[in-house]
């Protein structure tokens, strides 16, 4: 069985938590959307999209969340670094929706879950970088 080799390769297992969270509303899309802090209602009017986008947002997260495991899984640094700057543009775009009133204060958990796993993996993969250096030259990069 293959495990996460690293520090950064456990936060981005951490970060592939959306797959879950997609699953569930692939699975049970009523369930999904108090997830995200809307209503779901009794009825729906003619030209309500909700359902294809529970469907497309689920498809996204479970998909968007495989990639990070995968990579955990394969060690590879340089996806684990890519990932920093897109996370916490997330972060940001989520705060701001949620001040804006364009979002539901739910999305605060996302905006949070981000920013902390952005810097979470930041984190270790600098002092990584750092102990390498140390180590002097042929230590990972």
């Amino acid at each position: 069985m293959r495990t996460f080799r690293s520090a950064p390769g456990w936060t981005m297992a951490v970060f592939g938590a959306p797959a879950a969270v997609g699953a569930v509303g692939l699975i049970a899309p009523a369930a999904q959307l108090p997830l995200l802090g809307l209503e779901a209602p009794d009825v729906r009017g003619s030209g309500d999209l909700t359902p294809a986008f529970v469907t497309a947002s689920s498809t996204a997260a479970l998909t968007m969340g495989v990639y990070p495991v995968m990579a955990a899984l394969a060690d590879r640094r340089a996806f684990f670094r890519w990932t920093v700057p897109c996370r916490l543009l997330t972060c940001t775009v989520s705060t701001v929706s949620v001040i804006s009133g364009r979002a539901p204060e739910a999305f605060v958990g996302v905006a949070v879950r981000e920013g902390l796993g952005a810097v979470a993996t930041g984190a270790e993969l600098r002092y990584e970088r750092r102990a390498d250096a140390r180590k002097g030259p042929g230590a990972r990069s």
